[in-house]
C-alpha cells in the first residue's frame, strides 16, 4: 500500500528476528512475497523507522541484525525527551491547561513562577503524554482558577506542605533535582531488586512501580541503571 509513498514503523527494536530478515530485503532488493500471494512484488517505499531502545546495544546482545540496523540507519534523528528540552516543558503546560480548561469550561491563570520551576525540575518519564495527563489532572482538582499541582504532580516532587516528610533526619527540607534523580533511581533499584531484575510482565519491576516497560526501561538507560554480573 505504501508503494512510491512512506512507511513509518514504529518501535522498530520490538520487531522479531525472523521478521527482521524479511525486511532487510524489502530494504535490499525493494521485493516481497505477500503471504498466500504466487508473485514477488516489487516496491519503492521510503521508510522511517521509530524505537526507544540502543539498537546498536541490541546488535552487540545478538537481538537486532547488524545489517539491517545499517540499512536502517541512513539519516538518524535524535528526539529529546521533555526532560532535555528546557522551558518547552513550561509551554506545552501552559498551552494544555489552556485546552483543559476551555474544555472543562474553566477559567485558568497562567502558570506561576514556581509552578515552572516545579515542572522543570521533574524527570519526565512518560515525557510529553505524562505532562498531558498532570495538567489535566490539576486543571481538574483546580481552585480559584490555579492549577493544583500538589495532587497532580507524582508524590516524590510534591513540596513537604503537601505531604508527610518520610525522612526523619531532614523534616521539611526541599530537595534538589539531583536528589530527586537520586531517590528515583533507589526506588527503581529497589523494585527490580524485589522482581528479580523482570522488568515486564504480571510480577515485572514496571508492574511494581505502575509505569510501562518501555518507560522503565527508558528511565533505566537514563539514570545508568544495570543489571549486576
Amino acid at each position: 500500500m505504501a508503494d512510491t509513498g512512506t512507511i513509518f514503523l514504529d518501535e522498530i527494536g520490538e520487531l522479531p528476528l525472523e521478521l527482521q530478515s524479511k525486511l532487510l530485503r524489502v530494504l535490499q532488493e525493494g521485493e516481497f512475497d505477500p503471504v498466500g500471494g504466487s508473485a514477488t512484488r516489487r516496491v519503492n517505499v521510503r521508510v522511517l523507522a521509530a524505537t526507544n531502545r540502543d539498537l546498536e546495544k541490541s546488535v552487540r546482545d545478538g537481538k537486532f541484525r547488524e545489517d539491517l540496523f545499517y540499512r536502517l540507519n541512513v539519516f538518524p534523528l535524535r528526539l529529546p525527551p521533555l526532560r532535555e528540552r528546557g522551558d518547552d516543558v513550561v509551554r506545552l503546560a501552559s498551552a494544555f491547561a489552556q485546552r483543559f480548561a476551555a474544555r472543562m469550561g474553566r477559567t485558568i491563570a497562567p502558570l506561576t513562577g514556581e509552578c515552572a520551576s516545579r515542572l522543570k525540575a521533574y524527570g519526565w518519564p512518560g515525557n510529553v503524554r505524562e505532562l498531558q495527563n498532570v495538567i489535566e489532572r490539576a486543571v481538574i482538582t483546580s481552585t480559584n482558577g490555579r492549577l493544583d499541582l500538589d495532587r497532580a504532580l507524582p508524590e516524590a516532587v510534591r513540596p513537604a506542605s503537601a505531604q508527610p516528610d518520610r525522612t526523619p533526619d531532614s523534616p521539611g527540607r526541599i530537595r534538589t533535582a539531583k536528589e530527586l534523580e537520586e531517590l528515583e533511581r533507589t526506588n527503581i533499584l529497589r523494585a527490580l531488586e524485589s522482581a528479580n531484575w523482570k522488568v515486564s510482565g504480571e510480577k515485572g519491576a514496571a508492574a511494581i512501580l505502575g509505569m510501562h516497560a518501555s518507560t522503565l526501561s527508558s528511565r533505566m538507560k537514563a539514570l545508568m541503571i544495570q543489571k549486576p554480573r
